[in-house]
């Protein structure tokens, strides 16, 4: 598979503009500012297909980007406090109808920020994903901006933390130096021929 054959599809506000198509989907969810742009543009090997921002809340609708033969859903991130109270229902909504309505999710890619346990949002996504048994990894990124001693802490406390997700993988990723990249695009590869 050639994850660098790829374009950038479109930007979707409203599920009646997502296309009809039956591919299938490689979902990206996470926290404003947890790296989500930065790990599918590690993954597709390009610099800024994804756009990266320093600023939080930067994706506000769904972005699609048409990998061949798989579709990257990237959502809007989640927690920024920032916005007005409507646009954080405008995404919220839309993020819950996307799950009710696609029947195309292969895998979902849930990132985390290795730095911090996780957010109630966090849990309250992973609980989802998990509860209504959708296919999903966790992913912790931002590893490379822990000192050894601080890493090796982190990963006994996560290990406690997402103890309640039985048989979830949790990968540890670095868009610095690509740790864990091979090993994302070998689950997500697995996940297309499980369907």
């Amino acid at each position: 598979m050639n994850f660098n054959n790829v374009y950038f599809e479109k930007s979707v506000g409203n599920l009646r503009q997502f296309p009809s198509d039956k591919l299938p989907e490689i979902v990206f969810s996470g926290k404003s500012n947890v790296g989500k742009s930065s790990l599918i543009n590690k993954i597709l090997n390009r610099k800024s297909l994804a756009r990266v921002s320093t600023k939080p809340g930067k994706t506000i609708n769904i972005n699609l980007y048409n990998v061949k033969q798989m579709r990257f859903v990237d959502l809007p991130g989640y927690g920024y406090a920032k916005v007005s109270f409507s646009e954080k229902k405008r995404w919220s909504d839309l993020v819950e109808g996307y799950f009710n309505f696609s029947q195309n999710i292969s895998l979902v890619v849930q990132i985390i920020d290795m730095r911090h346990s996780p957010s109630a949002l966090d849990f309250q996504m992973m609980d989802y994903l998990y509860f209504k048994k959708f296919p999903f990894i966790i992913v912790s990124s931002k590893v490379d901006k822990l000192n050894k001693t601080q890493r090796l802490n982190r990963t006994i406390d996560l290990r406690n933390e997402l103890e309640k997700y039985i048989d979830i993988s949790n990968v540890i990723f670095s868009s610095a130096t690509g740790e864990g990249i091979e090993n994302i695009k070998s689950i997500i590869l697995s996940s297309l021929n499980s369907k």
